[in-house]
């Protein structure tokens, strides 16, 4: 007995020497496959100026992987855990890590790339891949069923037809849709009948894109709320501060050559201006000149010639608006009496209109 049990602890301690061997065996590939990883991360944090976060949640796979291969183009782009890329950021000691680590959650494709924040967050908006519509989904555009044949066959099918408002005739024994018809508006939820009708006709209608969470750009953080750039209005934002950079440049006389013609112009008007003020005659401001007393002349011809008709300037008045009710005599003769312009006004008024 002694000898069987001795032979029964023998094979036991073996066999447990043999599963802790086979244990052993199959945890050091895994360690050793983190690790490769982690190093593979540092090399591309390394490597790289920016760092994008994508969240793939509800991002369908066919999606992604159709996006993925237009974006391989701007650098790499691949799916890790999160705990991993965190230990290969720290390893490198990462710029600002603290502030990118929450945003180190659920499912996460990494990008990494040279182009700058803004470039990344559009370049993901020009790429994007169609799916299929699901019932609740949100038209991501107008949707439009196309005139034509649909190879379905009358039945059931010409209920939901009418039931989406769709003109349709039966021809060769399948349905055919006799216009264009807009099923779907931006925003509109899809119907299930809808879902299953564009599936039946093999429409994509839905645009799926790759939602950036937070871009690593060069040691800055920066969420995606940041990033939405209004191209139109920073194109004329731009076109606002040249125009106003020119016109500083040019009311500085700053000398260059595309500045200086616009500088001598506005420089050679201002002369004009003030030897015209000043009276100086030349052949330039001569014209500029008698205008301008012609123009005085007659403007206190008016004034006089209402004020004292007996000069008989011959100037035609305007037209006076409706007197108000007349005043009572003593206060008519106050206020003509106000209104007496002495001859010695009317000669300085004439005198100063020729210096």
């Amino acid at each position: 007995m002694k000898g069987s049990t001795k032979a029964r602890m023998l094979k036991l301690l073996e066999k447990l020497s043999r599963e802790e061997k086979i244990q052993k065996s199959r945890v050091r590939p895994a360690i050793t496959k983190k690790q490769a990883v982690v190093e593979e991360l540092k090399k591309l944090i390394q490597s790289y100026n920016t760092i994008g976060l994508i969240d793939l949640t509800d991002v369908p796979t066919p999606q992604y992987k159709q996006i993925k291969r237009g974006l391989e183009r701007y650098g790499l782009i691949k799916v890790y855990k999160n705990s991993l890329f965190l230990r290969a950021a720290k390893e490198v000691g990462l710029k600002n890590l603290d502030k990118l680590e929450p945003y180190l959650t659920g499912t996460n494709a990494f990008i990494f790339t040279n182009i700058n924040a803004y470039e990344l967050v559009l370049m993901l908006e020009k790429h994007t891949a169609l799916r299929y519509a699901k019932p609740g989904d949100k038209a991501t555009d107008d949707i439009y069923l196309p005139q034509g044949p649909t190879g379905i066959q009358p039945g059931p099918m010409l209920s939901v037809f009418g039931k989406l408002k769709v003109p349709t005739q039966v021809r060769e024994g399948i349905i055919w849709i006799a216009k264009d018809t807009r099923v779907a508006r931006a925003g509109d939820e899809i119907s299930p009948e809808l879902a299953s009708l564009l599936r039946k006709l093999d429409i994509r209608p839905i645009h799926v894109k790759l939602r950036l969470k937070v871009v690593w750009d060069n040691g800055l953080v920066l969420p995606s709320e940041k990033l939405v750039v209004n191209i139109e209005e920073f194109k004329n934002d731009i076109l606002s501060a040249v125009s106003v950079a020119k016109e500083l440049a040019a009311e500085t006389a700053l000398p260059l050559p595309d500045i200086l013609p616009d500088a001598i112009m506005r420089a050679h008007l201002r002369a004009v201006a003030l030897v015209s003020e000043i009276g100086l005659l030349t052949p330039e401001t001569a014209e500029i000149i008698i205008r301008s007393a012609v123009s005085k002349a007659l403007a206190l011809a008016v004034s006089l010639a209402g004020k004292v008709p007996d000069l008989g300037l011959g100037v035609e008045l305007p037209s006076q608006p409706p007197q108000p009710q007349a005043a009572p005599a003593e206060e008519k003769e106050e206020e003509e009496e106000k209104e007496e312009v002495s001859e010695e006004e009317i000669a300085e008024g004439i005198s100063s209109l020729f210096g």
